[in-house]
């Protein structure tokens, strides 16, 4: 989003899923804007984001179809839904191994089915 304005984000907001909690910077149009029945809270840095950041990351980097800049992509929104819901079920899978397992190497292939 190029404009900062507030019909602008207002407009983006009423076209994005609802959520429970929404977090942002302290940029002064984020606190006119509705939120319907969310809660909205203003941080002065980015010290809650960098999980989120962390997982979108991890997104990009095993399914190409999510990368920037990249040639690869679904045609079809079935597809990539399919794809990240793979992506998500043998992450949480590694996740759990690699807690009851902290030597043994995993890798997120290990924990996709045939």
């Amino acid at each position: 989003m190029w404009e900062r304005t507030e019909p602008v984000i207002q407009a983006l907001l009423d076209r994005s899923p609802q959520a429970y909690f929404y977090f942002s910077d302290e940029f002064s149009t984020y606190g006119t804007l509705v939120y319907y029945p969310a809660l909205h809270q203003m941080l002065p840095d980015k010290s809650q984001t960098y999980s989120v950041e962390a997982d979108n990351a991890e997104l990009r980097h095993y399914l190409a179809r999510l990368a920037r800049k990249s040639r690869c992509f679904s045609r079809s929104i079935h597809a990539l839904w399919c794809a990240v819901k793979l992506f998500v079920f043998a992450w949480n899978r590694r996740q759990l191994h690699k807690r009851a397992f902290p030597s043994y190497p995993a890798f997120v292939y290990d924990f996709v089915s045939p």
